[in-house]
């Protein structure tokens, strides 16, 4: 490989200016999971920075907050101009440290100054105060305070950034830890509010592994958490704050996502958005189909253009242009994503397209084809695949008799996020619709697909029913309603034995 510099990493960003520490109680040293000799980042981690970051974001909050809406504006509209000045270091970074292919990682490191204008335009409308005149009243949104941010690996800027923009339009502080898998990302950000000035304590960066997000969200003076990651994280986020009930914790997780596709669907575009949904960023986002129910007659005619696609698509290195699809985050991931292969295939599951541990010439890292299994039935369980977010390139395909059966299946899951329908009919898409038990829902689209301009989130195990995407807002503050003096000449109330 062509040598690349290690991110200049200039400590954690506490109280406005980057700390810089020669030791400290653990170490990150981030590898490119496409490329083992590739040294992204290198990062000292300091427990006792988050209680510091707490701190900082507490003083800061009355002054942020009394700052109004128009001068946090203004500073976002500044944050903007330098996610956009350095959107191709921040691309290039992703590409390094997530392993995403380079269309991909232009396309988050783009969405950071689109989610801006999203925020301050459209979604700032579900919090404007408004007042009821005839009551007379008002609706007012406070912030709550401190808000602790914690992010994924998968999209380790677009999907934090989507929180802590507004977080901070409507008066939060934020403490931001980013996933110890990713954590690079977070560094160019925040000296993206750095250069756009905004005042000490305002934005807080900390690094670290469970200890140090075991410390966030268990800190007395934090008011609210948005995590996004796995379920079984989750829990323990929930477990840890339950004699808090007045803590707004939000929780965007997993999911175990479906595709139906009914037998008046046009089968190339299924499965060019199956394909899609199941191996773009390498199977690693939320939302990815990993189940597909095909209508028994056309089954075998999508298996077949779903495995022309997933044999011919490009693995490779992410920073080389052309290729589709890079590695798997972890050995520990593609190690776990094997053996849950293994496991399908010895209940049944015909290895249509097999996948496997994948070489990409001059590069050693966590690389796999994409495979694609056929479901001996379609209501087989095998523990760890059938039910269970995988997080790779995988598909079941399960033929169904038809839209009844495959909406069954579809909802027998714990998980509640994504499902896509492919069908001529918008009956039977309403049909299907009115059943099915997800967050986000598609007509002839993408299950991975997602628009900044409506609601993102899952219900059942893939979240705790918190809106985001365009609604995201209504997680930074909370309502409070007010009740104006009467008109002068407004009667005083009467009550039986009161008075009298």
């Amino acid at each position: 490989m062509t040598a690349r510099p290690t991110l200049d990493c200039p400590g954690d960003f506490i109280d406005g200016r980057f700390t810089t520490a020669s030791s400290g109680d653990d170490e990150l040293r981030i590898l490119s999971p496409a490329d083992q000799n590739d040294l992204v980042g290198r990062h000292v981690v300091v427990h006792h920075h988050v209680h510091e970051a707490i701190e900082a974001a507490r003083r800061a909050f009355p002054a942020w907050r009394r700052l109004g809406e128009g001068g946090r504006r203004a500073l976002l509209r500044k944050y903007q101009d330098r996610v956009r000045h350095h959107r191709e270091a921040i691309a290039e970074t992703i590409a390094r440290e997530v392993g995403k292919p380079l269309w991909d990682a232009r396309g988050e490191a783009a969405a950071l100054a689109s989610k801006v204008d999203l925020m301050l335009g459209e979604g700032a409308a579900w919090t404007r105060d408004r007042r009821v005149d005839d009551l007379p009243g008002a609706i007012r949104f406070r912030p709550h305070g401190v808000m602790a941010v914690i992010g994924p690996f998968n999209f380790p800027a677009h999907l934090p950034n989507g929180q802590i923009v507004p977080a901070l339009l409507h008066g939060n502080t934020v403490v931001f830890k980013p996933s110890e898998k990713t954590p690079n990302a977070a560094v160019w950000m925040a000296r993206c509010f750095d250069e756009a000035g905004f005042p000490p304590g305002v934005v807080n960066v900390v690094q670290g592994g469970a200890t140090s997000a075991e410390a966030l969200v268990s800190h007395d003076d934090v008011d609210g958490i948005l995590f996004t990651g796995s379920l079984a994280v989750g829990q323990k986020i929930l477990a840890a704050n339950a004699h808090r009930p007045g803590r707004l914790i939000a929780l965007e997780l997993g999911g175990k996502n479906a595709t139906i596709v009914l037998d008046d669907a046009d089968l190339a575009r299924a499965a060019n958005q199956i394909a899609f949904a199941a191996y773009a960023s390498a199977g690693q986002r939320c939302t990815a189909t990993s189940r597909v129910f095909v209508a028994t007659p056309v089954a075998e005619a999508l298996v077949e253009a779903l495995a022309t696609a997933a044999r011919s698509l490009t693995v490779g290195y992410p920073l080389d242009e052309g290729v589709f699809m890079g590695p798997l985050i972890t050995e520990a991931s593609r190690r776990e994503l094997l053996a849950a292969q293994e496991r399908a295939r010895a209940a049944g599951f015909e290895a249509v397209v097999s996948g496997g541990a994948h070489e990409v010439p001059g590069h050693r890292g966590w690389y796999v084809r994409p495979s694609l299994h056929l479901a001996p039935a379609p209501d087989i369980r095998v523990e760890g695949y059938t039910h269970d977010e995988l997080f790779g390139p995988d598909i079941a395909v399960y033929p169904v008799d038809g839209l009844d059966q495959a909406v069954a299946l579809a909802n027998d899951t714990d998980y509640g996020l994504s499902c896509a329908v492919f069908t001529a009919s918008e009956e039977r898409f309403e049909r299907a619709a009115d059943e099915l038990r997800v967050g986000v829902l598609h007509w002839n689209q993408s299950s991975a697909g997602a628009s900044g301009r409506l609601p993102f989130g899952g219900v059942k195990s893939s979240g705790n029913h918190r809106p985001a995407g365009i609604l995201a807002g209504l997680l930074c503050a909370w309502p409070q309603a007010v009740r104006f003096t009467p008109p002068p000449d407004a009667p005083l109330p009467t009550w039986p034995g009161l008075f009298d």
